[in-house]
């Protein structure tokens, strides 16, 4: 595609909160700001349940709040009619599956953020694909292009050794400390039970401590298991999160679900150490990038890892990510929307 075509690009995501498709929703639209008109269709945004993709957008790009229960189809289908959009790009099902039933000349795209879990999917023009199993996922019937995606990843800063150690002190941790991090929601597809459990059996936790950074519904059931104990801590949301993750010696990740975790890209950047469960794309990451994996939900092979590391921790590592590069990633993206763009007008 040339650089000069400049295009109308609208996101559409209907979700609540900020995880990892926000996050990613968020990214591209910045980056694509920089040369593009482009425009976010979001649910309106309730404040107090906390962090919202508002809060992290460019201020060049365009946002639409629509209602979340009523006429949300009828007033998506205003915005894009005023927007005039060459594509229209959604995040997860709800989105999908509302502009499967408008009525526009915009090229369709869907990124899934998870799976093909509607037949809704099968109406765009393109399908994003983040991991490798989402590719082998769809169905022959589907018409439009498949594009196998590197998720995006802005790379961060080195923090010096003396901004790591301040940062440990402020968390209250010293040096001889051996921190095991876990970033993410506190939900049951985490398996954050799992890692407690593992990391509560292990015969000799030494100076280790385990840490989860993230909120969720599961918090006190979580700090219910994990008990009355220094060795591991809750510290909710941070904003200076890609700082933490250096501060790690470790990070894991033990999934029972997951297309293709951020925390692992963001933790390869940091340049952390990764155990990781098969699960979906954490298996592809480890495969792809390094670190050691375990069976979903096997406690006793993530605790023999644990102990592993504990006992002989590994240097830091930091694999070549440049493919993820946000600049990278979105110039293939904006190829792959005008090739959708052609496909939209081939028939």
């Amino acid at each position: 595609m040339s650089d000069d075509k400049r295009l109308n690009i609208c996101h559409v995501l209907l979700s609540r909160g900020f995880a990892g498709s926000e996050r990613s929703t968020a990214e591209s639209c910045n980056e694509q700001v920089k040369n593009h008109s482009v425009c976010l269709i979001v649910k309106k945004s309730n404040r107090k349940s906390g962090k919202s993709i508002l809060d992290y957008l460019d201020s060049r790009v365009e946002v639409v709040e629509v209602a979340n229960v009523f006429l949300t189809q009828y007033q998506i289908q205003k915005a894009i009619r005023q927007f005039r959009p060459d594509v229209v790009h959604c995040h997860l099902r709800r989105a999908t599956r509302i502009l499967s039933k408008i009525k526009t000349q915009a090229a369709l795209v869907s990124t899934l953020h998870i799976g093909v879990n509607g037949k809704h999917f099968y109406n765009m023009d393109g399908l994003v694909c983040n991991a490798r199993w989402q590719v082998k996922s769809i169905a022959r019937e589907f018409k439009g292009i498949v594009f196998k995606a590197n998720n995006s990843l802005s790379p961060h800063r080195r923090l010096t050794d003396d901004e790591i150690q301040n940062l440990r002190k402020q968390f209250g941790f010293n040096n001889q400390q051996l921190i095991i991090g876990a970033v993410g929601r506190l939900h049951e597809s985490k398996a954050w039970d799992t890692l407690i459990a593992a990391y509560k059996g292990l015969s000799n936790q030494k100076q280790s401590v385990l840490t989860f950074f993230g909120g969720g519904g599961l918090e006190e059931n979580l700090k219910s298991q994990a008990g009355n104990t220094s060795n591991i801590r809750f510290f909710g949301h941070q904003d200076n999160i890609k700082d933490i993750y250096q501060m790690f010696d470790l990070l894991v990740c033990p999934s029972r679900f997951e297309p293709l975790p951020r925390v692992m890209l963001e933790g390869y950047d940091a340049g952390v150490p990764i155990i990781a469960s098969d699960a979906g794309g954490c298996g592809e990451l480890i495969e792809d990038y390094g670190g050691d994996v375990f069976e979903v939900d096997n406690i006793d092979a993530l605790a023999v890892l644990l102990q592993s590391f504990i006992d002989n921790p590994k240097a830091s590592h930091r694999p070549d990510l440049s493919s993820h590069y946000i600049e990278t990633a979105n110039q293939a993206m904006l190829t792959f929307y005008q090739q959708c763009i052609n496909h939209r007008l081939s028939y």
